[in-house]
């Protein structure tokens, strides 16, 4: 199954990359990092989401519609666009349930990005998550919600039941920031080569 490391290796990774510095004024390297943080906690979140019938059937219907995929084939022309913001946004709200604070204060931390551009990164990358989702959807033809959970688990790798852990910290947390650390040993990708940890250091000989 392709995984999200695919995705941020390929041409398209290095467009969300380039196009995201670009748009909050910070280095690619540190978006880089910041985007490796980001992706798995966004993903995380969406599988814990899913893990209700309810929860799983609004993603499935949301990736049957405006999130189908088709976002990917104009990706560098939407990246800071109002609309996609504001959709990431949502999808931020409705996946992290109000706390999307304490996750952009995590990426903050890991990445050495300030809050805000974390927050505006977050907002930028749960579009694209949602459309790489939707696109998987389609072509593995997923229908129920067991196959959505299958789908979000190969994306995440084998580090699935560490970033789900790290997920709930930071969702319980109080915002003063002190379960962040543990986010160093999952997206340095020190302890699961192949997982989703470190992501884009492909891209950057790191």
């Amino acid at each position: 199954m392709a995984g999200l490391l695919d995705l941020l290796n390929s041409d398209l990774g290095k467009t969300l990359v380039n196009n995201a510095s670009s748009q909050l004024g910070q280095d690619k390297v540190k978006t880089a990092s910041a985007l490796s943080t980001a992706l798995p906690l966004i993903l995380g979140a969406m599988k814990n989401n899913a893990s209700t019938p309810q929860g799983a059937e609004g993603l499935l219907s949301a990736l049957s519609g405006k999130h189908d995929g088709s976002l990917l084939d104009n990706l560098g022309g939407m990246l800071g666009n109002s609309d996609i913001l504001s959709d990431g946004a949502g999808i931020l709200g409705h996946v992290f349930g109000g706390k999307q604070q304490n996750v952009a204060n995590a990426v903050s931390k890991k990445s050495g990005m300030d809050a805000n551009s974390a927050m505006s990164l977050l907002q930028m990358a749960a579009p694209i998550v949602m459309a790489y989702l939707g696109k998987e959807k389609r072509s593995q033809n997923v229908n129920d919600g067991n196959g959505i959970g299958d789908l979000l688990g190969g994306l995440l790798g084998g580090g699935a039941q560490q970033e789900q852990s790290l997920i709930t910290k930071i969702l319980d947390a109080d915002g003063d920031g002190s379960v962040v650390d543990d986010l160093i040993g999952m997206a340095s990708g020190g302890k699961k080569k192949g997982g989703i940890g470190g992501l884009l250091g492909g891209l950057f000989g790191k």
